[in-house]
């Protein structure tokens, strides 16, 4: 088995795991629940590529993801550092001899449980009294359904609110000193002062290494990084430091960012600091990364016409990069098939070496792919919606250029829990021979296109927000009659969706990479440059800078058409 390590660095990027592992832990409880739907029966995916089976100090079987997530102290809300399947451990008195006056312990109240806990606690609590005394019944739950999904719409303040995951005690990491109603952790500079390697490092690493060297075969690091403020810093030295200790293990990127994170730029002084920002993280965290993903529109209005996101909602929109990063992890755990594809669920299996090598490893070496997302995704045939699923696609790369051909272009896609026809659930290869047929009618196609399969949608779990619009039936079907009521619907009304997602290495990226480049110089090496003073506050000499735009260079480089030399004199 080839195992994945996922890392979570930084607010966004935790908020957008929560939903990822509810995700998981949704299809492994219909993947046993007797009364659930029969495609998530035999879904053929190995869930512990992502996860591990452990025992508490009571014998207690946990499984639980391989997981390290670091954030601010005080940003786990009601949810201890050490999750909740383990004892806490009591607080010891410091041994320290060189005082011998009196002591005393500042303690804050422990956040109290908002509704969705409280009924996730009371459910486990029963579940555990039916397994001690051998009974299936319990009573009924004082907790509705909808007072619950109503109260995460309103009150989500932590990504730990709707989290529904047991978590190891190793996985989550708080940044001592760093606290979330104190500091204004928005940019690279303030990362660097605030997070010393020297100081965190060394547990960070540990805790990484507990989860390493219990695998297999570890085949990669699936890495997501809040890269609007200060964790971006963060990342990079936790980066450089997994690059050292792990050199032939490749890491596939994911740097994110909030809808609507970066408010109206009021001042000339904090656009050059945001834009400076933006390409020192950049460019450090794609330095140490085989294959780098920019995520983060400014608003998700456009990512489909299904959806209804409210941008200022961390809540919101980390559900839908979240649902895409789902989608494009699952070739990672497919199990092996025969020959006889079409009777199985799963097709396209390929590991992180497989698809960084077939993205960044060919051809141009293109290291910076662009997310694109259908979700839901239309049936493959029939009614209004007779258009090709390559047309659904919607970019949540930023900045890219949405017209113009790429001969070059090297494209992965997964489609999951596709309808053949509104209401038929599509086969593997049906979905296959559409994909075909939509590829060879495109008036632009890619070199290569590889495609993975799966017959299992996206589960949706009870904490999920309500963002789809009126038309989406309760399996994500697209419901043709008009309903007269506008409100979106959640958990409650959709079930599950046929979900697709692409990474694509394109020059349509060429925007984002050239705007970094520009800024970068414009603002920081140029002679005389605005921001100069900064970056040197921020540790950053000329040279190290200048080998910045040489790699940023390289890149746009890589992408850009040779130009034709001209005949005449």
């Amino acid at each position: 088995m080839k195992e994945i390590v996922t890392i979570q660095v930084g607010d966004y990027a935790n908020y957008i795991g929560s939903h990822f592992w509810n995700f998981q832990d949704e299809l492994i409880g219909l993947a046993g629940d007797p009364q659930a739907d029969s495609v998530f029966k035999n879904q053929d995916l190995n869930m512990d590529v992502l996860y591990r089976t452990g025992e508490t100090h009571q014998g207690i079987d946990t499984y639980t993801p391989r997981l390290v997530s670091i954030n601010m102290r005080g940003s786990l809300g009601s949810m201890s550092s050490r999750g909740t399947l383990y004892k806490e451990v009591a607080p010891t008195t410091s041994d320290v001899f060189t005082w011998t006056g009196s002591v005393s312990t500042q303690a804050s109240e422990p956040r109290e449980k908002n509704l969705f806990l409280r009924s996730l606690y009371e459910e486990e609590s029963q579940n555990m009294v039916n397994e001690i005394s051998g009974s299936h019944s319990g009573s009924p739950s004082e907790y509705e359904d909808k007072d619950i999904t109503e109260s995460l719409e309103n009150g989500v303040q932590f990504w730990t609110d709707y989290s529904k995951v047991h978590f190891h005690p190793q996985s989550l990491y708080e940044l001592n000193g760093v606290w979330t109603d104190v500091e204004e952790f928005d940019n690279y500079g303030i990362g660097r002062d605030s997070f010393s390697w020297a100081s965190h490092g060394e547990e960070i690493s540990d805790r990484l290494r507990f989860f390493v060297e219990e695998c297999d075969h570890v085949q990669g690091f699936q890495f997501v990084v809040d890269d609007s403020g200060g964790f971006s810093s963060v990342g990079a030295e936790f980066l450089e430091n997994i690059v050292d200790e792990y050199t032939n293990t490749p890491v596939l990127l994911y740097a994110a960012r909030g809808s609507g994170s970066r408010a109206s730029l009021q001042t000339r002084k904090r656009t050059i600091l945001v834009e400076l920002h933006d390409a020192i993280s950049f460019s450090r965290l794609s330095s140490y990364s085989k294959l780098i993903v920019p995520v983060g529109l400014p608003s998700l209005g456009r990512a489909s016409k299904f959806l209804h996101i409210e941008d200022e909602k961390h809540y919101h929109s980390s559900a839908v990069y979240a649902a895409a990063l789902h989608s494009i992890s699952l070739p990672f755990r497919m199990l092996p098939v025969g020959p006889t594809a079409d009777a199985c669920s799963v097709s396209g299996a390929v590991d992180f070496h497989g698809l960084i090598q077939m993205l960044s490893g060919q051809g141009r070496q293109n290291m910076v792919s662009i997310l694109d997302v259908s979700m839901p995704t239309p049936a493959l045939t029939g009614g209004q919606n007779e258009v090709s699923l390559l047309e659904n696609f919607q970019p949540l790369t930023p900045m890219i250029s949405e017209d113009g051909e790429d001969i070059h272009a090297i494209e992965h896609l997964t489609v999951h829990g596709a309808f053949a026809s509104e209401g038929r659930r599509a086969t593997v290869c049906e979905v296959k021979d559409s994909l075909d047929a939509a590829f060879e009618r495109a008036n632009t196609r890619p070199m290569f296109h590889h495609l993975s399969v799966a017959l299992c949608p996206l589960p949706i779990p009870l904490p999920f927000p309500s963002i789809f619009g009126n038309q989406v039936g309760k399996h994500g079907e697209m419901i043709s009659s008009q309903l007269t009521n506008s409100s979106s619907k959640g958990s409650l009304d959709v079930h599950s969706i046929p979900m697709a997602a692409r990474l694509r290495s394109s020059s349509a990226v060429l925007p984002l990479l050239e705007n970094k480049l520009q800024n970068l110089h414009r603002y920081g090496i140029t002679r005389g440059a605005a921001g100069a003073e900064l970056l040197s506050s921020w540790g950053f000499g000329k040279e190290e800078l200048v080998e910045m735009q040489e790699m940023l260079s390289k890149m746009v480089a890589t992408l850009c058409p040779p130009q034709s030399s001209s005949d005449s004199d």
